[in-house]
């Protein structure tokens, strides 16, 4: 189930086009490029560029047949041991001072074959790879965003150890720098957690530069985990949004959504924490499905606060920071570097211009509200825009 860039070339039934060219099939090619090489010893030539050829595309095939090279290189040398202890060197023929410049040129034949035979294999690797590659990026991108037909994209699913059955929780990492596909972070959180969980639980990707981590159930062990080894793998800060437990392929999809939304409402809001739950954002995601009613609570309840000097950041600043110390002054007053008299004095002033007394617990919940609106809309930076 892991996504990371796997070395392996696929099998030749992951790409049915693959076959052995009919000029280097079977046993028959193999001993065809034997004699080549027993004739490039006694006549000193070296291998033409068609065998070469030949060889590439042996090794291509192999390739394609998920061969190991190191079992094809290995055939290909015991099989030149064999041709040189049947062949009849001029020693045998009374002239030993040809034997010299027969075993150079069989040993550099048999160097052009593996050369050869590495060259047509890597390069169908590596093609193998860029396809794997381009398979896996379009499986991720329908997978989270929901644009394939179920039964289509379970067959595939099951191509990476995936199961889409049963309920999956959705993890989203965003640092300072963007998660690419294949980069050392990405292998590096990607190794940890197949390595702790197994492949078929965790499935790590890459979307639009987040880190994103698929686990299988509903349990907190996996995007606890996988949060901790993602701010072991980069530099500065690094925040994680842990999604609701979805069931099936859809469920997927929402709580990819619901991930990236507590990702950006965290963001907005300032928090501090590193992992934010979804769950511990639904209200605030609550009063943003409703953008008309929230501008309208902070234009109303915090408006006033515009006609202080300086404009309102500095009060709205006081009054978040009395609501995160639990309405105290001295607590307000050590957050922000001040003077408990001087927040004293911004609170009176607030009470002054909005009309609402933030000691009072029912005048509370309101500015309290409309703080929270003020920090999702992003006000006063950004203007009120009115819904009319």
């Amino acid at each position: 189930m892991a996504m990371g860039g796997e070395s392996r070339a696929p099998r030749s039934a992951e790409r049915p086009d693959a076959a052995p060219p009919k000029a280097v099939r079977g046993g028959e090619a193999l001993n065809r490029h034997h004699r080549l090489l027993a004739e490039a010893a006694l006549s000193g030539r070296r291998l033409s560029e068609a065998s070469l050829r030949d060889l590439r595309e042996w090794g291509a095939a192999a390739a394609d047949r998920g061969t190991p090279l190191h079992t094809v290189l290995n055939d290909h040398f015991t099989a030149a041991r064999r041709i040189w202890a049947t062949l009849r060197c001029p020693q045998r023929d009374g002239r030993p001072d040809g034997l010299h410049d027969v075993a150079q040129a069989f040993l550099r034949a048999g160097g052009d074959s593996a050369v050869a035979l590495s060259e047509g294999y890597e390069t169908a690797h590596r093609a193998a790879i860029r396809r794997e590659e381009a398979s896996r990026r379009e499986f991720v991108d329908d997978l989270l965003e929901g644009r394939t037909p179920l039964g289509r994209l379970a067959e595939r699913a099951e191509r990476f150890g995936l199961r889409l059955a049963g309920p999956h929780t959705v993890s989203v990492g965003r640092a300072q720098g963007r998660f690419q596909a294949g980069d050392a972070t990405t292998r590096y959180v990607e190794d940890a957690l197949t390595t702790r969980f197994g492949g078929e639980q965790v499935l790590i990707t890459t979307k639009d530069g987040l880190l994103v981590c698929v686990a299988s159930g509903s349990g907190t062990q996996v995007p606890e985990f996988f949060a901790g080894q993602a701010a072991r793998a980069v530099a500065g800060p690094c925040r994680i949004a842990v999604s609701r437990p979805g069931t099936g392929p859809s469920g997927i999809v929402r709580s990819y959504q619901e991930a990236r939304r507590a990702l950006d409402v965290a963001h907005r809001l300032g928090f501090t924490a590193s992992v934010v739950r979804a769950s511990d954002v639904l209200v605030f995601q609550v009063l943003e499905r409703d953008r008309a009613a929230i501008t309208d609570l902070v234009g109303t309840v915090l408006g006033g606060l515009e006609h202080a000097r300086g404009g309102p950041g500095t009060l709205l600043e006081t009054l978040a920071a009395y609501f995160a110390t639990g309405c105290s002054n001295t607590g307000t007053a050590r957050r922000l570097g001040l003077g408990v008299r001087t927040v004293g004095y911004r609170i009176a002033r607030i009470r002054q211009l909005t009309g609402y007394d933030p000691i009072d617990p029912d005048q509370r919940y309101v500015l309290q509200t409309a703080v929270l609106g003020a920090r999702l809309l992003g006000w006063p930076a950004n203007p009120l825009q009115s819904a009319d």
